[in-house]
């Protein structure tokens, strides 16, 4: 097979995955993000959710109109932006960082943590030369899930709010946040690293290795 109809099966085969899976998972995601919707999931990770409601002091039966629903999201975004930062600045003294890397410089970090809070993920660096296991795990992998929640959430209430016209009210951001994080992305995650783990990728805390290649 030539490289050119090998690029052209591969696009038709993401396609036809896309498609197939388009309606499914619009089904699932519209329960997950209907506060009483139901998932097959339910058993496992409602006791879960429902503790974090209790320790956030969150009533998910409360909605929130557009403005305490956009404070919350941007209350939420800036607290994320704060601790990455500084989980960025400090991982000198933080644990897991076993190459002794240095904290990354004020610029950088703040570059990182913005766009990783808001989902952009633009990294202008290495990570392996720049941040520790630490800083990519606590820092970064938080924000590659609550992140996207909050992108979705905002697209929830967006639709919601064209949907009810006569409402004053368009969901409850933190429900909308953690449900989509428990019940979505973690399980997907799970899912994929799994089939990563299968296939040998793996991850350690181990100090970095030097490997003689063949050639």
């Amino acid at each position: 097979m030539s490289a050119e109809l090998s690029a052209w099966a591969q696009l038709a085969l993401y396609m036809g995955l896309l498609l197939f899976l388009t309606k499914p998972m619009g089904i699932y995601l519209e329960r997950v993000l209907d506060a009483h919707g139901k998932t097959f999931l339910d058993p496992v990770i409602q006791p879960l959710e429902t503790t974090l409601y209790r320790l956030i002091g969150i009533d998910p039966e409360t909605e929130q109109d557009w403005k305490h629903y956009a404070y919350s999201l941007f209350a939420f975004s800036l607290v994320g932006a704060l601790l990455l930062y500084g989980i960025l600045r400090l991982q000198h003294i933080l644990p897991l960082n076993p190459q002794g890397l240095s904290p990354v410089s004020d610029h950088l970090a703040f570059n990182a943590a913005v766009s990783f809070v808001t989902n952009t993920n633009w990294q202008s660096y290495s990570g392996e030369s720049t941040l520790s296991y630490f800083a990519q795990m606590v820092g970064l992998t938080f924000q590659n899930f609550v992140s996207a929640a909050a992108g979705i959430s905002v697209a929830a209430a967006l639709v919601r709010g064209i949907a009810r016209r006569s409402a004053s009210t368009i969901g409850n951001f933190w429900v909308d946040l953690i449900r989509t994080t428990l019940y979505f992305l973690v399980p997907l995650s799970l899912a994929l690293a799994l089939l990563l783990a299968s296939q040998g990728v793996i991850q350690n805390f181990r100090p970095y290795r030097a490997v003689t290649l063949v050639e």
